[in-house]
């Protein structure tokens, strides 16, 4: 067990204690927690590439922990009325289909490989993003005015690109 599969066991026990805080409405505490997972998240990066910790069990469980993150965030805030229902659904079944095709593509005995794509980082940076401002917003007061719709516009349109590029590529793996 590596430092950084540590981190990233720390960060999927806190997605819990995340959800929970959001859904009694504890803002201030659901905002520090997820910043300290998303700063996690890149500490174990940091620590797994300069320090040669990289391990498979960490390749698995590191975007596990990341997902878990992201789509348990997006219920909670949708189920609270954070957010509004149509861009949680929208962020999870992304997943929900990616998850899908993987586990198609095993019992087809056609493994497909799911390498980040620019598409998908940009994606998960703007999911991080409004999810903070959502948080953040509900704990601190920030309003964001017009700037909320065309965020949640753009947290949309890379989720439904990523989705896209993603299923494209499992097709032509597929097809081959």
């Amino acid at each position: 067990m590596t430092i950084p599969n540590l981190i990233t066991i720390a960060r999927l026990i806190l997605v819990p204690i995340v959800i929970v805080m959001i859904m009694q409405q504890r803002w201030a505490a659901a905002f520090i927690l997820f910043v300290v997972a998303g700063i996690s998240d890149a500490v174990d990066g940091f620590i797994a590439r300069h320090f040669n910790m990289q391990s498979e069990f960490g390749a698995y469980i590191d975007p596990l922990a990341d997902k878990a993150l992201l789509v348990s965030i997006y219920i909670s805030l949708a189920v609270v009325g954070a957010i509004p229902s149509w861009l949680a659904i929208v962020v999870v079944s992304r997943d929900a289909m990616i998850v899908a095709a993987v586990l198609l593509s095993w019992v087809m005995d056609r493994p497909v490989t799911i390498k980040p794509l620019l598409v998908s980082k940009l994606n998960t940076l703007a999911q991080l993003a409004f999810a903070a401002f959502a948080l953040a917003g509900n704990a601190y007061g920030i309003e964001l005015g017009g700037l909320e719709d065309i965020a949640m516009l753009v947290v949309a349109a890379l989720t439904v690109a990523s989705a896209g590029a993603y299923l494209g590529g499992w097709l032509r793996h597929m097809s081959s």
